[in-house]
């Protein structure tokens, strides 16, 4: 006995001469690609509307429009309202330009079709595609159906790798492709991918950045910001116009986040860092956050705000554990920078109060919280401390000061050895030894094809002067690397000149230059210091050069 077609169980009801309730749906999206000439709502109404008109047993009952949403989720506003409306027996025809307007998820497309359809007793029209559940069951139930349904799927697919693919191209060329340019920036309007400092809001961003590096707290700085009424990002969108979608979007206050998030943000220094998250896949469109090893950055495309060099100093006073005064809101000079030699955990600051006096130390957490046999005291009191490190500073701030009258000492010094001019000398000696050992090298072959050279000679040559040739090169990458270590070391020096210079005359010890120039401070037992400041290993290196100048002057002057 053959099978009987569920739509026409379904639909045998159907075939009185009742009139069709009909809803008209309509669906485009941009992100499926659909070409906006052909798909669009309008002409889709219009062919759906001449359809239900041209038969009087169909009357309109509403028009479902979804504008602009993809057709791999069905979770759009009219189509679910077209889906109550159906249960609740308000319709009982659904007529759609073709599949591909219905759905682009083949799995769902099929649930409706083969499922919820048929049990709501809803007749499903296609119209280019010639599908009719009622007036040609066959038509639903033909195999072509899900093959269609799988390629409008797979077409929706490859347009999301396509898309996708694009954007992180241009992402790579160093173009902004955000709908809103970052705090602090402003879209230019000659090149839209292109970001230009908005001089409002980058002056927010600079008084955040020198607020912290000065030793103000990201909660002081939010209390700051707040009392001054100055807008957040969010509310400063809004006032120039621009929609924002954040939670936050009818408040205009500060929280600490907001501040953290700019202070680690390297779109300051002139880096676009894009692809911060990401849609799941094109059927799921919500979107998880990317790894730091997967984002897009590319440096220097855009004016910086912050000095890179603030932005670095910013980046290592975020990633130490700092406490803040509740009395000032601002750190301490040597808060993070701290640390017990032995067990290397940060140590804590304590005040004493005396009858006199009030002083303060620092102590081992270790020894203060967890258990004081796991690592002793280590006190020290913060005014010798200060006295302590100030000096070794003003050491090093001298010699950056008086570099350039030393550093021809240096030069003496080196005068016997490693010039950069006799390397370079060296160098160009030896380039020329590898292409006359090349040259001869090629001119063996000729002679030996014309017979001048016999086959033994020829060999034996040719090993020769192949070994000149590797030899060469050796010695040729040798003299480079010790070449590149005078320009790194020059460059390194040059550097620290430059950190420390600025200092000069440096008399009270500030959180800012202490967050500069020093890498940490190690406590030992008896409140011995171990002090590592920046450039220590240049610094001890130029000083060596120094004593070796003077060793070379000394005999010098006695072979006299």
């Amino acid at each position: 006995m053959a099978r009987t077609s569920k739509y026409r169980q379904a639909y045998s009801s159907a075939a009185s001469p009742q009139r069709w309730r009909v809803g008209l749906y309509i669906r485009i999206s941009r992100e499926d690609g659909d070409r906006i000439e052909s798909e669009s709502i309008a002409s889709q109404r219009a062919l759906l509307q001449r359809f239900a008109e041209e038969r009087p047993d169909m009357q309109l009952f509403d028009c479902y429009t979804d504008d602009g949403f993809s057709g791999t989720d069905f979770n759009r506003p009219d189509f679910q309202r077209m889906i109550k409306d159906a249960a609740n027996k308000k319709i009982n025809c659904i007529i759609v330009k073709d599949l591909s307007r219905f759905g682009r998820n083949y799995v769902e497309a099929g649930k409706y079709l083969e499922t919820v359809f048929p049990l709501f007793g809803v007749r499903f029209i296609a119209v280019n595609d010639q599908i009719d559940s009622v007036a040609s069951p066959a038509s639903v139930n033909n195999i072509i159906v899900p093959f269609k349904n799988i390629i409008n799927d797979e077409y929706c697919r490859d347009i999301s790798i396509k898309v996708r693919s694009a954007l992180d191209i241009r992402r790579r060329q160093g173009k902004f492709i955000g709908s809103f340019a970052p705090y602090g920036y402003r879209k230019d309007q000659a090149d839209r991918s292109k970001l230009v400092i908005d001089d409002e809001a980058a002056q927010i961003v600079r008084f955040i950045f020198k607020e912290f590096l000065s030793g103000s707290g990201i909660s002081a700085i939010v209390r700051s910001l707040n009392a001054r009424s100055v807008p957040n990002p969010s509310a400063y969108k809004r006032s120039k116009g621009l929609s924002c979608n954040r939670n936050s979007e009818n408040s205009s206050f500060w929280v600490d986040s907001t501040v953290r998030r700019i202070l680690r943000n390297q779109l300051y220094i002139g880096n676009l860092v894009q692809k911060k998250n990401e849609v799941i896949s094109y059927k799921i469109h919500k979107t998880r956050a990317v790894d730091s090893a997967s984002r897009i950055i590319v440096e220097n495309t855009h004016q910086p705000v912050i000095s890179k060099a603030d932005f670095a100093k910013a980046q290592q006073l975020l990633s130490r554990d700092t406490r803040i005064s509740p009395k000032t809101g601002r750190l301490s000079v040597f808060a993070g920078l701290v640390k017990c030699a032995d067990c290397g955990r940060a140590m804590q600051k304590r005040t004493v109060s005396q009858p006199n006096k009030t002083y303060g130390y620092y102590v081992c957490s270790t020894y203060k919280k967890l258990d004081k046999t796991a690592c002793t005291k280590h006190a020290v009191r913060i005014d010798a401390l200060e006295a302590s490190v100030l000096a070794v500073i003003n050491k090093y701030i001298g010699f950056a000061v008086n570099y350039e009258s030393l550093s021809q000492k240096v030069r003496l010094a080196r005068s016997g050895g490693g010039t950069a001019s006799r390397i370079t000398a060296e160098l160009n000696a030896k380039r020329g030894e590898l292409l006359k050992a090349q040259r001869l090298l090629t001119e063996i072959y000729p002679d030996f094809k014309s017979g001048i050279l016999s086959r033994e000679q020829y060999f034996a040559l040719k090993e020769r002067y192949e070994n000149m040739c590797n030899g060469t090169r050796t010695a040729i990458e040798g003299l480079q690397r010790e070449l590149d270590g005078l320009k790194d070391e020059a460059d390194s020096i040059n550097d620290f000149i430059a950190c420390f210079g600025k200092y000069a005359q440096l008399t009270q010890l500030t959180r800012e230059a202490a967050v500069e120039l020093i890498d940490n401070i190690y406590i030992r037992e008896g409140g011995k210091i171990d002090l590592h400041l920046k450039f220590r290993d240049v610094y001890l290196a130029a000083e060596q050069s120094l004593n070796n100048a003077d060793n070379i002057a000394e005999k010098a002057a006695i072979q006299k």
